[in-house]
């Protein structure tokens, strides 16, 4: 009899302080994104830890969870998912772990039925029929506005980059930017000491070659490919060079071709004298150039 009495006792102990797992599902057939709510209980938990799936993690795949919240006090837990369905089919909710101090216990397996509630045929009638409203010409620029200022605003980007384009084209070709990179020039062969090494056939060919690059941009003669004595008529005949600077140019082409067939050997005076009346041609010549353009009007 003592026996029996025990091993009541003993039971009623473990059944007093087991824990309680128990679930509850809302609806079990659901039209397509009908919300649903499953609510999962533990009682008697008596401060115990609680471990499941992460918040919005509890659920299969094909279940979208709407709202996940927990709510655990010392004696008991609680946890409400809302959820909904946007497939048609049947679906289920597998037995769910949750663990109660490291041990397993898991919640019953449900199966959900979600069906479409529109047929095919039902007729849809809108709340109120179609009204027509008269568009004006306030009502069109307020639609379309933003695109009108945007091409417009395009279109002054691309022509300020055009000028700016066309600006930098310009400059660049300018007698003076012209005039100042054949001064750098001429500098660069000076320092080449042609002169006090008396190597006067380089300095004459450099020199002959910096004189023809020149006249060929700044006043658009061929003259990197015309004969000495053919460019001598052209430059008569295009007027854009003063007769001093002609006489010039004539005795520095006409030294330049006896030098280069070691037809003369001109001296130090010589060599400085034509290396300083080319430098004083070129700086002279954007001056009258920009003169030129003026009186034309270009």
């Amino acid at each position: 009899m003592k026996r029996l009495t025990f091993i009541f006792l003993l039971f009623l102990t473990v059944a007093v302080s087991a824990q309680t797992l128990s679930s509850k599902l809302d609806k079990q057939t659901l039209a397509l994104g009908e919300p649903a709510t499953l609510r999962i209980e533990i009682s008697n938990l008596q401060a115990k830890d609680v471990q499941s799936a992460a918040k919005n993690e509890l659920l299969p795949f094909h279940f979208e969870e709407i709202n996940d919240q927990i709510d655990k006090q010392v004696d008991r837990y609680e946890r409400v998912i809302e959820f909904a369905v946007f497939e048609e089919g049947t679906f289920k909710i597998p037995a769910l772990d949750f663990k109660i101090n490291g041990k397993l216990y898991q919640t019953i397996p449900y199966e959900i039925e979600v069906i479409n509630t529109a047929q095919r045929g039902d007729e849809i009638n809108d709340i109120m029929k179609n009204k027509e409203v008269q568009l004006g010409v306030k009502d069109y620029w307020q639609l379309y506005k933003w695109y009108v200022l945007g091409i417009l605003i395009l279109l002054a980007v691309i022509f300020v980059i055009y000028q700016m384009i066309k600006y930098m084209k310009r400059r660049k070709s300018s007698p003076v930017v012209m005039t100042n990179q054949t001064l750098r020039q001429l500098e660069q062969l000076r320092k080449k000491n042609y002169v006090e090494t008396g190597n006067y056939r380089l300095f004459y060919v450099e020199l002959i070659d910096i004189a023809r690059t020149f006249i060929t941009k700044q006043y658009k003669i061929p003259a990197d490919v015309l004969l000495t004595d053919d460019l001598m008529e052209v430059i008569k005949s295009n007027n854009a060079v003063s007769p001093e600077n002609e006489q010039i140019l004539l005795d520095l082409f006409s030294r330049g071709d006896l030098v280069k067939f070691a037809k003369i050997f001109p001296d130090t005076e010589t060599m400085n004298g034509d290396f300083e009346s080319l430098r004083e041609f070129v700086k002279t010549s954007s001056k009258d150039l920009e003169a030129e353009n003026l009186r034309s009007g270009v």
